[in-house]
């Protein structure tokens, strides 16, 4: 079991970032988060954007950014992950309850919940538990496999492949040759921070994508929700866009052109605008 640590220039990263540190605890687990708000006077509609497998808060920020004229982007470091402690486990509804602590923790009041890849799969359960209220959803390319359906492309062992080159130090170089097409600054974040991700984390996770079924949620997810997709992903398939769409009609499902399952570091501006028209359309 490799360990988790945070280099120096990882931290320097965080200077670049217009955010501060926030910090809650859901029971034992002290749970840190990126807030771009929260000055005197900011009556934006917080937006808890929750990240995918491997990648800490820090890795979203050229997403929040883009968001900030419309909303609060509020983006935690996912149990086992950044700053945050390692929890002890990792299925949907512990991530989900982490979920709800930040909502309750940060006094936000009806946020919206968008997540990417496992922060999609999150922000669906809960929305489904209705433990805490919100004003709509955004799910961008979650993991449709499960029991009896195919497998998660990317193996369990390539993920770990991945951290153990984290582990005994990386560059943005190495990450460009499994990431050709991500801007130079999202390499370079990936190669500092893959790092502060757990071995267990990533490994339960994994186990998670195969016995948890996104299906089993996706259809009880409240109005208004958005799913959206890389056109090219090997994630959301189109039997599983097919199954989407017949499974919840009231959904809105709209596809990135030329991405695969990182929709926002694939293609950039296209995914960021049609997140924040997908935004923009739950705050009316």
């Amino acid at each position: 079991m490799t360990e988790r640590y945070i280099t120096q220039p990882a931290l320097a990263d965080l200077s670049d970032v217009p955010a501060t540190s926030r910090w809650i605890r859901n029971g034992t687990l002290r749970l840190h988060a990126l807030d771009y708000g929260d000055a005197p006077g900011d009556e934006r509609v917080p937006l808890l954007l929750l990240p995918g497998i491997t990648s800490p808060a820090v890795t979203m920020d050229f997403v929040a950014r883009r968001l900030t004229d419309l909303v609060r982007p509020i983006v935690p470091d996912i149990r086992g992950r950044g700053f945050s402690d390692d929890g002890d486990g990792y299925g949907l509804e512990a991530y989900a309850e982490d979920t709800e602590a930040w909502i309750d923790g940060l006094g936000l009041d009806r946020p919206l919940l968008a997540g990417h890849s496992m922060g999609a799969r999150i922000a669906a359960v809960t929305a489904v538990r209705a433990k805490a209220a919100l004003r709509g959803t955004v799910l961008v390319d979650p993991p449709m496999s499960g029991p009896g359906r195919d497998p998660y492309p990317t193996t369990l062992p390539a993920f770990l492949g991945q951290l153990e080159q984290a582990q005994r130090g990386t560059d943005a170089d190495e990450v460009a040759k499994a990431w050709p097409r991500w801007p130079r600054r999202e390499q370079e974040l990936r190669a500092r921070w893959l790092a502060s991700c757990g071995e267990a984390a990533l490994t339960e996770t994994h186990r998670s994508f195969e016995s948890e079924d996104f299906f089993v949620w996706w259809p009880s997810v409240p109005a208004p929700t958005e799913l959206i997709y890389g056109a090219d992903s090997p994630v959301v398939t189109e039997a599983g866009v097919r199954e989407a769409a017949r499974t919840h009609l009231g959904a809105r499902l709209t596809p990135i052109p030329d991405a695969g399952h990182m929709v926002f570091w694939d293609n950039p501006e296209p995914a960021l605008d049609v997140l924040r028209d997908a935004l923009r359309a739950q705050l009316d």
